[in-house]
């Protein structure tokens, strides 16, 4: 595997909040996106999410509580817990995910 610019990538996405997965950890899938200030709607997956921000912040609401994470830090959304974005998120966002989950 050759190296990945992964701002790069995700500043090539056509579309804001929609991924484009890296590679494979294990099971697990290792994606980018880019994020734009629109809010996204509550989810929830049957396994932990790791969330990362490499430039830019991320704005969540998980299970009612507001949640602000900055660049250069890693948030994990435990599994069932209900998570949505809240506007005012920007930037580039690295997710680690279980697939089907």
């Amino acid at each position: 595997m050759t190296s990945i610019d992964v701002a790069k990538t995700a500043a090539a996405l056509p579309d804001a909040w929609n991924s484009r997965t890296l590679g494979r950890v294990g099971t697990a899938s290792v994606k980018v996106l880019r994020m734009d200030d629109s809010p996204i709607r509550e989810e929830s997956h049957g396994a932990d999410e790791l969330l990362l921000v490499l430039d830019g912040r991320l704005e969540l609401r998980i299970a009612g509580a507001e949640v602000t994470v900055q660049a250069g830090e890693m948030y994990r959304v435990p599994a069932g817990a209900p998570h949505a974005v809240r506007p005012g998120s920007h930037g580039t966002l690295v997710i680690v995910e279980e697939p089907g989950a």
